[in-house]
């Protein structure tokens, strides 16, 4: 099993919200109307998307790296409530099946995430957006990822909350389930949870 972070272990897309438009209300950005079309995207697409395609990487870089760790300050008292309800006892059940994360997070989020909740113990992968060429939609990471599970896509089931990373699922031949943290409308996938609580998701992965 392959899970994206944010959205699927942590419920932390308000927050990244928050930040972002703290960090923009600096250059007189309101991130109102955009915040939704932010969802599931790396971060560098985020900042070129913004502050226009002519920013050098430098400058991509040192925005991505202010708001990341003004998201990480605001996150951290938050960090053990904000995980999706019942993902740390699922994790748990599951822990002898091979399990990966593969984000579109920054690096240092993916850790700070996995290390201060004490996720990473589960994982016997973690892929981030930056060790492929191509971010989510394309399905590079988790051709990635389940390649270093040493299963073939076709036998890995995705947890993911955005389109970008259903679509990738899809595009790698992985079997998708949705997790609906937000309100967004998602694409068509094999199974659908609010969260890791009810009893629905095991009784469909031991149909599989």
């Amino acid at each position: 099993m392959i899970f994206d972070m944010d959205g699927v272990l942590i419920d932390s897309n308000p927050l990244h919200a928050d930040a972002w438009s703290v960090y923009l209300s600096q250059y007189g950005i309101s991130a109102d109307s955009i915040l939704e079309r932010m969802h599931g995207k790396r971060n560098d697409q985020i900042v070129r998307d913004l502050f226009g395609p002519k920013l050098t990487e430098a400058e991509v870089s040192a925005h991505g790296s202010a708001k990341e760790a003004l998201y990480r300050q605001r996150m951290r008292p938050y960090l053990e409530q904000s995980l999706v309800p019942g993902v740390r006892r699922f994790l748990q059940r599951y822990k002898d099946t091979p399990l990966a994360v593969a984000s579109n997070a920054e690096p240092a989020n993916v850790d700070f995430v996995l290390d201060e909740a004490s996720l990473r113990p589960y994982f016997k992968a973690v892929v981030h957006g930056h060790q492929v060429r191509n971010p989510k939609p394309s399905p590079d990471i988790y051709l990635l990822a389940a390649g270093l599970l040493g299963v073939s896509p076709s036998r890995c089931v995705v947890f993911e909350d955005s389109t970008p990373g259903i679509e990738a699922a899809k595009s790698a031949g992985c079997r998708v389930v949705a997790v609906r943290t937000t309100d967004a409308e998602l694409p068509e996938t094999d199974h659908a949870i609010r969260d890791f609580t009810g009893p629905e998701l095991d009784t469909w992965l031991s149909g599989l």
